[in-house]
Parts: structure tokens; C-alpha cells; sequence
């Protein structure tokens, strides 16, 4: 596929991540999704393969690569499955990034390299019952006493949290106020198997049952002063660089998603003769297809351009904003039409799109939904 983004080496990527995809997590997605199964051997396998730790620096066992490599390797996987997509970006974005962008020297050595390897996975535990979209509602809270931070609240939609390779979780809480009264929210590591932390998984999902996602509790959970990632008080604002990079992946999914469920209706168009002829030459199936492919496409350029200024240093939260917009609202138009395509069939569990059907929509509403970015882009541009 060419691309003035790309160079031979992002088309390597694609290549090997494609090919892994298809031989590897095709032929188990249907039933892992029926189980609402998470895979430790395909999450070790992925890792195996390097989608763990892609922009990680190889002094801490990742391979040092750009952010359009992960982009990437995430948009590939999720042309085949949505859970496993939500593994990985979720354990890179989320899991790995705070602790590579923010942690100590201590933290990166002690995590990080068995991150890298796909061997375990963090959390990121931000959201709450009553903290969605308002992040700064949360009331989660800490306070540091004879050296530990003792932890009371609770998380909810946390992926990668609560599988048996899951080391711990980065949770945002409330470490104290200001003078001004105002909540000064901190980032804190806790690791599984703290007493006081419990980490249960949510079941009967509509999208993503192969991924894991869990609820946190945290009940007098005591933690080291240590475990404090990054300053007390800057947790807002690692949350919402955190989450601009999150972005990026959830746009990755979308379009992975939409390319894979145009390549499904436009295979089974050209297959399906109604009117003596493939449905694929009918018009207004063609006109249905040739949209999907412009919007597809359009919405690869922009995402791979959020990537490329991110890459060279560039300010780009707007931009991963419009993709994360766009990437998801596609994933869900070009889902939709591959659902009518197929006809009746599209609505059978027999047929992949109605397992894209149900991943897609998520897209518009984790790490923040559609009218949250919305707001975020006219907020950068002065409204």
C-alpha cells in the first residue's frame, strides 16, 4: 500500500503484522469471542513478535521504533479482531507509555522490560462510576501515611486489568487540595496481589469479550510512597497526554476495523449474484463500496498525519483528536453498510461483520467519546 508517510520499513510491518494476524488470531477470533476468552498464548505470541514495546527504547527491552510502526501494526490486527487490537493498544498506550514517559529510572527497569515482552500487562485505571468523561469527578483518593499511600475507591471499564499475566494497574487519584480548595490528582502503581486491591473481570460485553476488562476496588490498599509515578499533582495532566497518544490507537483500531469489514462486502458483493449478476455491479452497491473505500482512505491520511507530527515533535492533540473522531465514526458507517451488504447474513454469528458490527462500537466512546472530542477540537481552535 503506498503512502508518502510510509517507508520500507513501515511496510515491513504491515506485511509481517497482516501475516501474523490472519495465521494466528483469524482462526481462533470467532470462538474466543463466543468464550469471552482472553488469550494469554496469543498475547504472548503478539509479543513474541514485537507489538509490545514498539516506541519503547531498547534499553528497556522495546525497539525503539516510531509511533506510524505501532499505528500500524495496531491498525493490522484490528482489520482481523478488535479484542486482540484492544490488547495491544491498550497495553502499549496505556499501560506501557505513563510508565516509559513519566516513571523513574527504578520504575522503567523494574516494569518495562517484561511489558516489552508481552509476559505481563498493565492497567490504566482512570475512569469511575461516577468519573467518565469528567475526569477531574474522580474520587478515588490516597494519602500518604508513614511512607504509603493508602488508597479507598474504585475503577470501572479497565482493560488488561484483571487477566493472570496483569501485574498492576496505573491508577489517577486524590492525593490532597490546594490552597484554593481545589483536588490535586497524582498517579499511583499498584500491583496485583496488593492486600486491600481486588481486580474483577466484567463479563457479558457486546464488543471486545476476547479482551480483558476489569472493576478495581481499593479498600485501605497500601502502596509505597515509591509507587508515586512522576510529581504529586501533575496527574491530570500525564492522564491527558496519555490519553492524546491513546488516541492515535483508537483511531488505528477504526481504520482497521473499516478496512477489514470493506474487504468482507466487497468480497462477498462479488460473490453474490441477485438479478443474474454480482451484486457488486448492481449501482448502488458499487456507489456503497466506492464510498467506504474514499472514507477509508481519507481517514488513513489523517491519522497517518497525526502520526507524522507527533513523530518529528510537532504539537498534535488536536489532530489525534480528528482521527480518534473520524477513524470510529467511519469504523461505525463502513460497519454498518458491510452489515447491509451481506443482507441477512450480515445479522448471522456465522458471518466475521456481525463480530465488527458489535466491536465497532465502542470506538466512539472509550478514551474518550465522540462528543468529548468534539469539544477538545473546538477548544483548539478558540471556541
Amino acid at each position: 500500500m503506498d503512502h508518502p508517510f510510509l517507508n520500507e520499513q513501515h511496510q515491513l510491518i504491515r506485511e509481517s503484522v497482516r501475516d501474523f494476524a490472519e495465521r494466528e488470531i483469524k482462526p481462533r477470533a470467532k470462538e474466543l469471542d463466543e468464550k469471552q476468552e482472553f488469550s494469554i498464548e496469543l498475547t504472548r505470541k503478539m509479543g513474541e513478535i514485537g507489538l509490545f514495546g514498539m516506541v519503547v527504547s531498547p534499553e528497556y527491552g522495546g525497539q525503539g521504533l516510531d509511533y506510524l510502526s505501532y499505528i500500524i501494526a495496531i491498525e493490522e490486527i484490528a482489520r482481523v479482531d478488535g479484542s486482540h487490537a484492544a490488547t495491544v493498544a491498550a497495553g502499549n498506550s496505556l499501560g506501557m507509555n505513563p510508565i516509559y514517559y513519566y516513571g523513574s529510572e527504578e520504575h522503567k527497569k523494574k516494569y518495562l522490560p517484561r511489558l516489552c515482552t508481552g509476559e505481563a500487562l498493565f492497567g490504566f485505571g482512570l475512569t469511575e462510576p461516577q468519573a467518565g468523561s469528567d475526569s477531574r469527578g474522580t474520587k478515588t483518593n490516597a494519602k500518604l501515611e508513614d511512607g504509603q499511600w493508602n488508597i479507598n475507591g474504585s475503577k470501572i471499564f479497565i482493560t488488561n486489568a484483571s487477566s493472570e499475566i496483569t501485574l498492576g494497574s496505573i491508577v489517577q487519584v486524590i492525593t490532597g487540595t490546594n490552597p484554593n480548595g481545589e483536588k490535586i490528582y497524582s498517579v499511583i502503581i499498584v500491583e496485583n496481589g496488593t492486600p486491600g486491591f481486588t481486580a474483577k473481570t466484567m463479563h457479558d460485553k457486546m464488543m471486545w469479550r476476547a479482551s480483558n476488562t476489569a472493576e478495581l476496588y481499593f479498600d485501605d490498599c497500601k502502596v509505597p510512597e515509591a509507587n508515586l509515578l512522576g510529581e504529586i499533582g501533575k496527574g491530570s495532566k500525564m492522564m491527558l497526554e496519555t490519553l492524546d497518544n491513546g488516541r492515535l490507537a483508537i483511531g488505528a483500531m477504526g481504520l482497521g476495523l473499516a478496512q477489514g469489514a470493506f474487504e468482507m462486502a466487497l468480497q462477498y458483493a462479488k460473490e453474490r449474484v441477485q438479478f443474474g449478476k454480482p451484486i457488486s455491479k448492481q449501482q448502488i452497491i458499487g456507489f456503497k463500496l466506492a464510498d467506504m473505500a474514499m472514507k477509508i482512505e481519507l481517514a488513513r491520511n489523517l491519522l497517518y498525519k497525526a502520526c507524522w507530527l507527533k513523530d518529528n515533535n510537532k504539537p498534535f492533540a488536536m489532530e489525534a483528536a480528528m482521527s480518534k473522531l473520524y477513524c470510529s465514526e467511519v469504523a461505525q458507517e463502513v460497519a454498518n453498510e458491510a452489515v447491509q451488504i451481506h443482507g441477512g447474513y450480515g445479522l448471522m454469528k456465522d458471518y466475521d461483520i456481525e463480530r465488527f458490527f458489535r466491536d465497532q462500537r465502542l470506538l466512539q466512546i472509550g478514551e474518550g467519546t465522540s462528543e468529548i472530542q468534539r469539544l477538545v477540537i473546538s477548544r483548539y481552535l478558540g471556541c
